[in-house]
């Protein structure tokens, strides 16, 4: 399958994901919490624009399946992943203000960029596979993290949203939906796909290095 192909060929950006310090630290109990909120912070900006994205790449797509898929997927983010985010939210003490005044972060912006790129300088096709890394990574780190779990009740309930069964069958319908587009394009916009679908792993490896950081806007010598 197309996806196969393009899984394999971001395997390296993938590894380094499942070996990053983030993830190491939040399965351990170890990263501290004020990387923690600052990640939430930054995925929540990620996540609406997430959201947004769907719905204009829904406006694009001919099948009719694959239009209402993106549209139950931005109402979901809605109504499930950035609900969960709120939950995160109340217990960390992160108020509405603190989101409104904290810049977004270079990667999480250029990765929002990335994406709306694939679509208004590309096609709804390349637009899909830079959606599918978000989707495919956090359920293959949710099911490699849920085994061991974490000690920090916080970081347990991140882990289960993604090894969760409902988030597990919308990766399989992206992943589907990703094949069925790319089976119907020609050679030249399945290598545009896979260029697509590298670079968003490439940011979401940027993406965990952004949290560690807390990366700000600034001049280096």
């Amino acid at each position: 399958m197309f996806t196969d192909q393009i899984h394999q060929a971001a395997a390296p950006f993938w590894q380094k994901s499942f070996e990053h310090p983030f993830i190491h630290e939040l399965q351990a109990g170890t990263l501290p919490k004020d990387v923690f909120r600052y990640y939430l912070i930054q995925d929540r900006y990620y996540l609406s624009e997430f959201g947004k994205l769907h719905e204009l790449v829904a406006d694009q797509v001919d099948d009719d399946h694959g239009k209402q898929f993106l549209l139950a997927g931005a109402q979901g983010l809605k109504d499930g992943e950035i609900a969960v985010r709120e939950g995160f939210f109340e217990q960390l003490g992160i108020t509405p203000d603190e989101v409104a005044s904290t810049p977004i972060a270079p990667t999480a912006y250029n990765y929002v960029n990335h994406m709306y790129a694939e679509l208004y300088r590309g096609t709804p096709q390349q637009a899909i596979a830079g959606l599918l890394p978000c989707y495919w990574l956090y359920n293959q780190i949710g099911q490699h993290l849920v085994a061991k779990g974490s000690p920090v009740k916080l970081y347990q309930r991140w882990i289960e949203t993604y090894d969760s069964d409902d988030y597990t069958d919308s990766v399989d319908q992206m992943i589907a939906l990703t094949n069925q587009v790319a089976n119907q394009s020609d050679n030249t916009i399945k290598n545009k796909m896979k260029t697509s679908f590298i670079r968003s792993s490439a940011y979401e490896l940027a993406f965990w290095q952004m949290a560690l950081d807390k990366q700000k806007w600034q001049v280096t010598a």
